[in-house]
């Protein structure tokens, strides 16, 4: 029997089945993800082999289909290890703030790059826009001058008016989307918005620290009415890379890896070698300081302290 895990609580996994039924599911105990040092061998958004118990509506996973993609990230607990956020998108959509709270531009570019090693487009949804005063709208104009100059795609929505939310439910329509983000930029009260019947809770901002609060515990995916689906994930403060290796950091940088064609050594890393095409783009203002930024933060990913650090 074949189906699509759903939900995942840490312990159990909902799948329903490609006939409509659905299991609480536990996985085999000798099941091993292949090839991945992962705190969780499945993910939602993962198609399985099941095999039903005896016991009404429960089930065991035997085996996991093939991906054809996944998004990944340094575990926080174990360093060492990774967690797969979710598998089989079509977008990873990632929901950021320019106030309440700011979101990091490092912590974009991360998401971003680790997006970009497995090929999943990336949506960058600015959320929260009926709270910017002109300084902060500027800086939004900035960054999707930005990251639209870079192929992906940026949206401006108020989850509180309305604003923009049309536009985005168009280009989420017929596609499962990955809903990522940092605690408190407003990525429950979104989803409540497209997907009414989710029902997320939601939880105002820590007015100490202006930081969100975990809500959502643990990851789901949700129909949307016009075709397609959202897997929410639980709020995240830092995004760790992993098994990046150095020389191919680069790669994950659109603007980064064109220029470095025309470095003078093949192995360069962009930091300190004569001849580097990056740096020259990088002194010409032909690439962001705030991207140079973060792709020198990757490449000192060495540190395993950085990833209990907030970004």
């Amino acid at each position: 029997m074949t189906g699509l895990i759903i939900r995942n609580t840490g312990s159990w996994y909902d799948v329903r089945t490609d006939d409509g039924q659905l299991f609480a599911c536990k996985v085999k105990g000798n099941f091993r993800l292949r090839g991945i040092r992962s705190t969780n061998p499945v993910a939602v958004g993962d198609r399985v082999e099941l095999r039903p118990l005896a016991e009404s509506g429960t089930a065991l996973i035997t085996e996991i289909c093939d991906r054809r993609n996944y998004i990944i990230r340094r575990a926080s607990n174990l360093s060492k290890q990774s967690h797969i956020i979710a598998a089989n998108v079509d977008v990873a959509a990632i929901v950021v703030t320019i106030v309440h709270p700011a979101t990091s531009t490092t912590f974009i570019d991360r998401f971003i790059a680790s997006a970009e090693a497995y090929r999943v487009p990336v949506y960058l949804i600015f959320n929260k826009t009926d709270l910017y005063d002109a300084s902060a709208e500027a800086l939004r104009q900035e960054l999707t001058s930005l990251y639209s100059g870079l192929g992906y795609e940026c949206f401006g929505v108020s989850a509180a008016t309305g604003s923009g939310i049309g536009t985005l439910r168009s280009a989420l329509a017929g596609r499962v989307t990955l809903f990522s983000g940092n605690s408190g930029v407003g990525k429950s009260t979104l989803l409540n918005i497209l997907v009414p019947e989710a029902r997320v809770k939601t939880a105002e901002l820590s007015t100490a620290h202006d930081q969100g609060q975990h809500t959502t515990t643990f990851s789901q995916l949700y129909d949307l009415a016009g075709g397609g689906a959202i897997i929410d994930t639980p709020g995240i403060r830092g995004f760790g890379t992993f098994d990046f290796a150095a020389g191919e950091v680069s790669h994950f940088f659109r603007e980064i890896f064109a220029a470095s064609a025309s470095c003078r050594f093949g192995n360069c890393t962009h930091t300190h070698e004569p001849g580097c095409a990056v740096m020259t783009a990088l002194g010409n203002r032909e690439i962001a300081e705030s991207r140079y930024r973060s792709y020198l933060s990757i490449m000192e990913d060495k540190d395993e302290s950085k990833y209990r650090e907030k970004f």
